[in-house]
Order: C-alpha cells, then structure tokens, then sequence
C-alpha cells in the first residue's frame, strides 16, 4: 500500500471512529501524569518584581493575563484603603507592563451592592497551554466575574460573586457594566455549608465537553462552616451557568479543601490533554506558614488530585517574604511564565515573576516602606 492512501485511511477511521465520542480518551491521573505536569509547568527561576505601587498610599494584587494580537495585557487590582478596584495594563513582552486605567471602578451611587469592592477577573479564555491566550466573547460581549461589597477595607465585609461584561473590545480601557444583583451569595437561600461567611476571587471558563452538562463553570473560593460560618476554612468551589448570567452552585462540597486556612485563586489551564488548576495555600499547619502556590488535576473538571510535592512558589526573597501566593500562569515561545502576588514583612504588595528559564534579574523595587506600615494577613 502506498504511504499516502495509508495515511488517508487511517486519517478517515479516526474521523469516523470519533464520531460522536470524546475526540481524546481521558488520561488516568497517576502519580506519574502529575509529575509530569509538575516538570512542565515548575518555575525555578525568580525574576523579581514586573509591577508595583509608586508610593505607599495603596497595593496592586490579582493579575489575569490575555493576549490581542502582538500584545499582552494585564488586568490586576488596586487597593487604596477604600476597597478593590480593577485595572488595565499592557505589554510588549510580558516583562515591562504600562498602566492604562480602570475597567470597575467605585461606585457613585452608594446604594449599589458592589459600591466599595470590585474585584474582577477575565472570564471564558481561551485554556490551552501554549495557545492564543485569547480572551474569548460570548453572546456578542466579553466578560469578567468578580467579587464586591459594600463594606469598606481590605476584603471587608460580606463579599458575593458579581458578573460584568463590554461589548467594547477590552484592549482600551472603560467601565464594564455590571449585572444589577449578585449571581452568588453568602446570604441567598441556596448558600452552602462552604459558603455561608463570604466569597472571594472566581476564575470562569468554558465546559466545552459539557462535563458537567453546564456550558460554563465558575471555581470559586469562599468561607464558611455549618457550625461557625465565620471561623470556617477557606475552599474552592463550582458553580454552573448555561447563559453567564443564571448562576447555580454545583457538587455537594467543595473540589479543593485543606479544612484549615486557605485554598484559593484557581485558575485553569488545559495541559497535555488534562485540567490543570493552579491555586494557592496559606496557613494550613499555622500562621507561620505563609503562603505559596500550588497546583492540582483532572480529567473532568470536577475531581482534582492534589499534587503532594513542593510548592510551585514560595516565599524566598525579601519583595515576598510574607507571601508568595495567587497564581496567574501563560507559556510562550517556550517559557513559563509564573505571575504572582509577591508581599513583604512591610505589607507592601505588587506582582513578581518566576520562569522556567533564566531570563535575567528585574530592576523594578517597592519604594522605601513607612516605618509604621502595618501587615495584611
């Protein structure tokens, strides 16, 4: 048989065999899948600080990363004292970044839910490793979930899951609408055990495969206990929507629990055909832990094993020797690219960067703290 006729027949029985299946058969999560991912996605190399506040007035946390065209672009949050709001920057290179302004601001009218937090995050990117890093539309719009409050301060009050969405591109800076009521909340009669206390960062991408039979899947993660809600730990949780707007919680407990402390943050990546959630850790043996990043996997976006080796990032460095947590993750031309929350003993807060390779030192510092600078748990 001729090679090309051979090739034709074996291309047109994958065709056929697929039909109306899975087009990939889900690989078993063994101990040797997750070192595998481990290998793939560790950042030994600490670049240093890419972002950080100009004074001391206020602290920038949460980046979410997506690319348009020959550019990157950054969303990430800013607190002054008053509470979150979310802003926009851009790159050329994923190193060097320029602010651009807000996407969600404070609100003017003070009798808005969200009025003093709005926490958000780019929803439905595209989740290949490797791939466009695209930030996806749908239904005409592009979309961001996010936490808000109304209760001023550091992650103040009772927190509930918001959605926003612009049917302008996202590339330009301008104030994304925003759903007139919460989609989730402590306080609404469908709560959880999980959930009863407050919510905080959620990460929304598609379930195209329809794991779930939902069309898309919020990971969020939220406090609560069904003894004392406000003692309990902190977890990461599902929710699903077919339409971004109807959300309803999934499962019967949480995906990712320590029972102590917190783990939070997800965010999602699709690695050699299996799920990948990146998230962070805190406290779990004790205050004195810290906090680091972590990482665990599926095949079907609802049961995740845990990785049990070291951290993806730790504290090590004097920009983040209190905290090394949130975990944002791109690879481009062959480089991880390892995006996080770097805090120090002096509370200051910006967003360093690990990589898989040595790409050199940054030159970006915080500025000299106050003497009286106070640190944020």
């Amino acid at each position: 048989m001729k090679p090309l006729s051979y090739c034709i027949i074996i291309l047109i029985s994958v065709i056929f065999t697929g039909c109306g299946q899975a087009k990939f058969k889900k690989r078993e999560i063994t101990n040797e899948v997750m070192q595998e991912i481990y290998n793939e996605i560790k950042t030994p190399y600490k670049y240093g600080l890419i972002m950080v506040p100009t004074d001391n007035s206020y602290k920038i946390d949460c980046p979410s990363i997506f690319r348009k065209d020959d550019k990157w672009y950054m969303t990430y949050l800013i607190f002054e004292g008053r509470g979150y709001e979310t802003w926009l920057a851009e790159s050329d290179d994923l190193l060097n970044w320029k602010h651009l302004g807000k996407v969600m601001s404070f609100s003017k009218d003070t009798s808005e839910w969200d009025v003093n937090q709005k926490a958000g995050y780019i929803a439905l990117q595209d989740p290949t490793w490797e791939g466009s890093y695209k930030w996806e539309s749908y239904d005409d719009k592009y979309w961001m979930s996010y936490f808000g409050g109304n209760t001023t301060g550091y992650e103040a009050g009772i927190l509930s899951m918001g959605i926003a969405y612009t049917d302008k591109l996202p590339t330009t800076p301008h104030e994304f609408k925003r759903l007139l009521e919460p989609v989730l909340g402590p306080n609404d009669d469908k709560a959880k055990w999980w959930d009863n206390s407050t919510m905080y960062k959620n990460s929304v991408i598609r379930d195209v495969d329809k794991e779930t039979g939902h069309d898309f899947v919020m990971y969020y993660n939220a406090r609560g206990d069904s003894i004392n809600p406000a003692k309990g730990a902190e977890r990461i949780a599902m929710a699903v929507s077919n339409d971004m707007k109807h959300w309803k919680r999934f499962g019967d407990g949480p995906v990712i629990n320590h029972h102590k402390g917190i783990s939070g943050d997800a965010y999602i990546q699709r690695i050699n055909n299996t799920w990948v959630m990146f998230y962070f850790g805190a406290f779990w043996t004790g205050w004195d832990q810290g906090a680091f990043n972590r990482f665990a996997v599926s095949n079907d976006l609802i049961h995740w094993k845990d990785w049990e080796g070291e951290d993806l990032i730790q504290s090590s460095e004097p920009y983040d020797d209190l905290f090394a947590h949130k975990s944002f993750v791109v690879k481009h031309e062959g480089i991880v690219y390892h995006y996080y929350c770097a805090v120090n003993k002096a509370g200051q807060r910006g967003i360093a960067l690990a990589t898989s390779k040595d790409i050199g030192k940054s030159d970006i510092h915080f500025v000299t703290p106050p003497k009286d600078e106070i640190e944020i748990k």
